[in-house]
């Protein structure tokens, strides 16, 4: 469906993603519009294609799918026009004034004689050019985007996109698409490859293969941690990417890799005998933190006995630390950088607490930070230390490039020139940490800083590119204390000796007589789906008096009738079901209801959040992270937008574009639980893929639980998921570099 009219008036835009609802004259009647419209003014013509949807509160709407403007004709439509705030300096006064002066003429006077303005009372010549300029620049950025909108590009990333280029954006795009894909964050491969398909660029042109390139490595870190390839494994995808033959093409393969190279774009590396390839940034980046880990470690290593510090923390505290656990608080003391590594229960807390001690006599107890990936595991932190804990992110002074959420673009006002100003750092769950935050996190220490990585090196690795705590651990150059004493367990406790024995391939007891580690047999995913909706809604809240929001569900997939796709629509169905006092909207696929629980999933910088304090008062700030749990609070169809609180009290509102950032969180993937805890954890046992069903897997599920574990499916399936030892090959050169800045050490100053 068409529709061609003047828009009559903004009734919201959301300045950020440009969701705006609109009036529209059409015929004499007005309609209401409502879509991504940024940059749209009252009085200008719009020709919107879309579908007419009846909204419950607000009756019928033309949704707008695509559109295309042009300038207003009448008088009255370029009055409106010029009053709507397009121009900075002209009000609807001098509107007026301009609008009677020039009449129907008067854009095409702003356009190509904006000297003549001055002609107007009100108008200086110095303000006659600004106005000039002004136009011209809208009218070429309202053109970018335009062509932009055809290739499915949002309206904020079609501005920044002209922001980068100017006038010449849509020259340059039609030149080279592919430059989108090097040069602008969040523009893929395949939206670059449509675009040059429609302006004709052959398949086998250099711009695709080079694109195609970063895009292959690119794609390699983000979705596979690899921080690079083996040459001959980049060959096989590029081949499927461009689904061309590269023994045809290789050399122009070659030639295109030589002139990356020479770009400093990509490094031809060797590690392990293999010719590999490697984005600069990561090579920069894995590089510059083994520097800096030998620099920090050699400004800082000392041979002191602490024996007796020790023994008074055993008599404070009313504690026996274990020989391992000395030798860890003393690794700590006595080296700059220090790793201690455990399983649940071999007492990493008690360490953190009595190296806190310690240090904390010696030195100022706010000369020292604690700090974790997430804010879910820095409350952790906090809650068993008695110490404030931060995210890495909060603690360093989060910053962002124009409003951009990916964290590869994260900057931190605590960097290389300011830095941080703390004499020791203790990180917590540092498997879960990526190259890119431990160099933004080291880069930032100043010269002589202590620091302790705490972290269990069989978790899962991080999300991110990088394998930071095996790559520490395994290049022997940083001290390393290894615990395996368990601790922290009753008699009648499972939890803590089930997952040492997952971790060991060994089969869990699962005869159901602890308190804390059931388990039940299914053998359908149809029976397991419906068990899990049996222990979260019911049977689990009455055996424990609590409820069914403290139970967290654990998947290893989003997808199957197991998967947290399928199981949060039967759990949020069954727990939060839909009724006339709880409003709900659909964004995307899924549906968000008044009540809901839900989950951050990507780091968003910008997004603003309101907390209130003890005294009343309220604290606002700004970004949010993957990983964070809170509830929606509040659904406003007025303003198209859903309101969470989160577990720390943080309320952040969420617009149509940042819920896609939301997902429910009833059942979560396993991946995504890391760095958590949770008070009940139900996990579903399914067949599936050998790659997926890990027994490492398996144990970052089981450690997530601080009360119970509950798993549901058959025996076998278990046995396979523990005898499973499969972990994906991660290509990381952090301990190559370690090695050799070891042995090359010299004139570093951890500056």
């Amino acid at each position: 469906m068409v529709l061609n009219g003047v828009i009559e008036s903004i009734v919201f835009q959301n300045k950020q993603n440009g969701f705006t609802v609109a009036r529209v004259l059409v015929n004499n009647e007005k309609i209401t519009i409502v879509g991504t419209l940024s940059r749209i003014y009252e009085g200008q013509e719009i020709c919107a294609t879309g579908h007419l949807v009846v909204d419950s509160r607000f009756g019928e709407q033309f949704r707008v799918e695509s559109f295309s403007l042009k300038e207003p004709k009448s008088t009255d439509g370029i009055m409106r026009y010029l009053s709507s705030g397009l121009i900075s300096g002209i009000g609807p006064a001098i509107a007026q004034r301009i609008v009677d002066k020039f009449g129907v003429d008067t854009l095409d006077v702003i356009e190509l004689t904006p000297m003549r303005l001055s002609e107007v009372r009100g108008v200086s010549t110095k303000k006659a050019m600004e106005i000039g300029e002004t136009f011209l620049k809208l009218k070429q950025m309202q053109n970018v985007v335009m062509f932009l909108q055809e290739y499915n590009i949002s309206t904020n990333m079609a501005v920044k996109i002209f922001n980068r280029y100017g006038e010449n954006a849509r020259e340059i795009i039609q030149k080279n698409p592919y430059r989108l894909v090097e040069e602008m964050s969040r523009i893929g491969f395949k939206t670059a490859d449509k675009i040059a398909l429609k302006v004709g660029i052959p398949e086998d042109s250099k711009f695709r293969i080079r694109a195609g390139l970063v895009h292959v490595l690119n794609e390699s870190s983000e979705r596979d941690g690899n921080t690079y390839m083996p040459i001959d494994e980049v060959y096989v995808q590029i081949s499927k990417l461009l689904n061309l033959d590269i023994t045809d093409k290789f050399a122009i393969l070659s030639d295109v890799i030589n002139q990356m190279v020479l770009e400093s774009v990509i490094k031809r590396c060797t590690f392990h005998d293999m010719e590999c390839l490697m984005l600069v940034k990561y090579y920069n980046t894995e590089l510059k933190v083994a520097a800096k880990l030998i620099a920090l470690n050699s400004a800082g290593n000392n041979d002191e006995d602490i024996s007796a510090e020790i023994d008074t923390f055993e008599q404070i505290n009313g504690v026996k630390l274990h020989p391992d656990q000395r030798t860890a608080v003393s690794l700590a003391v006595n080296n700059g950088v220090c790793v201690i590594t455990g399983g649940p229960g071999t007492g990493k807390t008690t360490i953190i607490k009595c190296i806190l001690s310690i240090l904390g006599s010696r030195n100022r107890r706010d000369s020292i930070a604690l700090l974790a990936p997430t804010g879910r595991a820095a409350k952790r932190m906090s809650e068993s230390t008695g110490s404030d804990a931060s995210t890495i992110h909060r603690a360093l002074m989060i910053d962002y490039e124009d409003g951009e959420t990916r964290s590869d673009n994260a900057s931190f006002r605590y960097n290389e020139t300011n830095k941080f100003p703390y004499d020791i750092v203790i990180v917590d769950e540092v498997s879960m940490v990526d190259v890119n935050l431990m160099y933004s996190l080291v880069s930032a220490l100043k010269g002589g800083t202590k620091l302790i990585l705490v972290g269990d090196k069989n978790q899962l690795p991080s999300v991110g590119a990088g394998n930071v705590l095996a790559d520490i651990i395994n290049s022997k150059v940083i001290a390393c204390a290894q615990l395996t004493h368990i601790y922290r367990q009753s008699e009648e406790s499972l939890i803590i000796s089930n997952a040492h024995a997952i971790n060991a391939g060994q089969m869990p007891t699962i005869d159901n007589k602890s308190k804390d580690f059931f388990y039940e047999e299914k053998q359908t995913q149809e029976d397991i789906a419906n068990t899990i909706l049996s222990l979260v809604s019911t049977r689990l809240p009455k055996y424990l008096g609590i409820d069914s929001l403290k139970i967290q569900v654990l998947a290893p997939m989003r997808a199957g009738v197991c998967g947290i796709d399928a199981l949060n629509n039967i759990i949020q169905n069954k727990i939060n079901p839909a009724s006339l006092d709880k409003p709900e909207m659909r964004f995307d696929y899924t549906l968000f209801r008044l009540g809901d629980k839900v989950m951050q999933t990507s780091n968003n910088y910008t997004l603003v959040w309101r907390k209130m304090r003890k005294n009343g008062s309220f604290e606002d700030g700004e970004a949010v992270f993957n990983g964070d749990i809170g509830f929606v609070t509040a659904v406003n169809k007025d303003t198209d937008s859903l309101e969470v609180t989160f577990d720390d009290g943080r309320i952040a509102e969420y617009n149509r574009e940042d819920a896609r950032q939301l997902m429910l969180s009833y059942a979560i993937t396993i991946h995504k639980s890391q760095g958590s805890e949770f008070d009940v954890v139900v996990m579903p046992i399914i067949a599936g893929a050998s790659s997926i069903l890990t027994r490492n897997l398996l144990y970052t599920g089981v450690t997530r639980a601080k009360k119970m574990v509950v798993l549901v499916g058959s025996k076998r399936n278990l046995h396979i998921m523990v005898a499973n030892n499969y972990t994906a090959k991660r290509y990381s050169a952090l301990g190559i570099f370690l090695e050799k800045q070891n042995q090359n050490f010299g004139g570093l100053n951890g500056e």
